[in-house]
Protein backbone atom coordinates (compact mmCIF):
# COMPACT_ATOMS: atom_id res chain seq x y z
CA UNK A 1 0.00 0.00 0.00
CA UNK A 2 1.35 3.38 -0.96
CA UNK A 3 1.92 6.02 1.71
CA UNK A 4 -0.30 9.10 1.68
CA UNK A 5 2.78 11.36 1.49
CA UNK A 6 3.73 9.87 -1.88
CA UNK A 7 0.23 10.29 -3.25
CA UNK A 8 0.13 13.90 -2.06
CA UNK A 9 3.50 14.61 -3.70
CA UNK A 10 2.34 13.12 -7.04
CA UNK A 11 -0.92 15.07 -7.23
CA UNK A 12 -0.43 18.47 -8.88
CA UNK A 13 -3.29 20.10 -6.94
CA UNK A 14 -2.05 18.99 -3.55
CA UNK A 15 1.17 20.99 -3.94
CA UNK A 16 -0.98 24.10 -3.65
CA UNK A 17 -2.50 22.84 -0.40
CA UNK A 18 0.47 21.17 1.29
CA UNK A 19 4.01 22.50 1.44
CA UNK A 20 7.07 20.30 1.86
CA UNK A 21 7.24 21.62 5.43
CA UNK A 22 3.72 20.32 6.17
CA UNK A 23 4.53 16.91 4.72
CA UNK A 24 7.83 16.67 6.63
CA UNK A 25 6.06 17.54 9.88
CA UNK A 26 3.36 14.94 9.21
CA UNK A 27 5.69 12.06 8.33
CA UNK A 28 8.25 12.69 11.11
CA UNK A 29 6.64 10.25 13.63
CA UNK A 30 6.32 7.56 10.95
CA UNK A 31 9.96 7.96 9.92
CA UNK A 32 11.57 7.96 13.37
CA UNK A 33 9.05 6.05 15.47
CA UNK A 34 6.94 7.11 18.42
CA UNK A 35 9.75 6.85 20.99
CA UNK A 36 11.95 9.44 19.28
CA UNK A 37 8.99 11.56 18.14
CA UNK A 38 7.89 11.89 21.78
CA UNK A 39 11.20 13.59 22.64
CA UNK A 40 11.24 15.94 19.64
CA UNK A 41 9.08 18.87 18.63
CA UNK A 42 8.77 21.73 16.15
CA UNK A 43 9.89 20.08 12.95
CA UNK A 44 10.52 22.74 10.30
CA UNK A 45 11.98 22.56 6.82
CA UNK A 46 14.44 25.37 6.02
CA UNK A 47 15.62 25.14 2.40
CA UNK A 48 16.83 21.51 2.23
CA UNK A 49 17.55 21.13 5.96
CA UNK A 50 15.03 19.69 8.38
CA UNK A 51 15.36 21.49 11.74
CA UNK A 52 14.18 19.39 14.67
CA UNK A 53 14.01 20.57 18.28
CA UNK A 54 15.01 18.00 20.89
CA UNK A 55 14.44 17.99 24.65
CA UNK A 56 18.02 18.31 25.83
CA UNK A 57 21.69 17.98 24.97
CA UNK A 58 21.67 14.22 25.59
CA UNK A 59 19.00 13.62 22.94
CA UNK A 60 20.85 15.91 20.55
CA UNK A 61 24.07 13.90 20.97
CA UNK A 62 22.24 10.57 20.64
CA UNK A 63 20.34 11.52 17.47
CA UNK A 64 23.22 13.15 15.59
CA UNK A 65 24.92 9.81 14.66
CA UNK A 66 21.55 8.51 13.41
CA UNK A 67 21.16 11.35 10.89
CA UNK A 68 21.97 9.14 7.88
CA UNK A 69 19.48 6.45 8.87
CA UNK A 70 16.77 9.00 9.63
CA UNK A 71 17.36 10.70 6.25
CA UNK A 72 17.01 7.35 4.49
CA UNK A 73 13.74 6.66 6.25
CA UNK A 74 12.45 10.16 5.49
CA UNK A 75 13.26 9.71 1.79
CA UNK A 76 11.56 6.31 1.74
CA UNK A 77 8.41 7.50 3.55
CA UNK A 78 8.18 10.86 1.76
CA UNK A 79 8.87 9.48 -1.69
CA UNK A 80 11.28 12.28 -2.60
CA UNK A 81 14.67 13.58 -1.55
CA UNK A 82 13.69 17.17 -0.77
CA UNK A 83 15.35 16.87 2.64
CA UNK A 84 19.15 16.77 2.32
CA UNK A 85 20.22 17.28 5.96
CA UNK A 86 18.85 17.23 9.49
CA UNK A 87 19.80 19.69 12.22
CA UNK A 88 19.00 18.85 15.84
CA UNK A 89 18.59 21.88 18.08
CA UNK A 90 17.87 22.07 21.77
CA UNK A 91 14.35 23.33 22.19
CA UNK A 92 12.68 25.30 24.90
CA UNK A 93 11.92 22.95 27.81
CA UNK A 94 8.32 21.90 28.01
CA UNK A 95 6.32 23.13 30.94
CA UNK A 96 4.98 20.34 33.05
CA UNK A 97 1.29 20.45 33.96
CA UNK A 98 0.69 22.18 37.25
CA UNK A 99 -1.77 21.05 39.85
CA UNK A 100 -4.14 23.52 41.41
CA UNK A 101 -3.40 24.02 45.05
CA UNK A 102 -6.09 25.16 47.41
CA UNK A 103 -5.08 27.94 49.73
CA UNK A 104 -4.70 26.41 53.14
CA UNK A 105 -4.86 28.50 56.27
CA UNK A 106 -2.84 27.55 59.29
CA UNK A 107 -4.60 24.76 61.17
CA UNK A 108 -6.36 25.95 64.29
CA UNK A 109 -4.78 24.31 67.28
CA UNK A 110 -6.69 23.71 70.45
CA UNK A 111 -4.97 25.00 73.53
CA UNK A 112 -2.74 22.29 74.84
CA UNK A 113 -3.91 20.93 78.16
CA UNK A 114 -0.90 20.45 80.33
CA UNK A 115 -1.35 17.95 83.11
CA UNK A 116 0.84 18.75 86.09
CA UNK A 117 0.84 15.07 86.96
CA UNK A 118 2.90 14.28 83.85
CA UNK A 119 5.92 15.90 85.53
CA UNK A 120 5.83 13.30 88.34
CA UNK A 121 8.05 10.35 87.44
CA UNK A 122 7.07 7.93 90.17
CA UNK A 123 3.89 6.09 89.04
CA UNK A 124 2.58 5.57 92.59
CA UNK A 125 3.01 9.21 93.60
CA UNK A 126 1.53 10.26 90.27
CA UNK A 127 -1.62 8.21 90.91
CA UNK A 128 -1.91 9.54 94.49
CA UNK A 129 -1.63 13.13 93.20
CA UNK A 130 -4.28 12.55 90.50
CA UNK A 131 -6.73 11.01 92.99
CA UNK A 132 -6.23 13.81 95.51
CA UNK A 133 -6.74 16.45 92.83
CA UNK A 134 -9.93 14.68 91.72
CA UNK A 135 -11.29 14.72 95.29
CA UNK A 136 -10.41 18.40 95.70
CA UNK A 137 -12.22 19.44 92.53
CA UNK A 138 -15.37 17.44 93.25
Amino acid sequence: MERAARIVKKNKYSSKLFSDDDIARAIWPAAVGNAIAAHTSRVKLVRATLVVEVEDLIWQKQLFPLTGQILGRLHRVMGSDVIQDIEFRMGVPRRQPMRAQARQSAPVQAPAVVDEADAIRDPVLKKVYQLSRKKASA
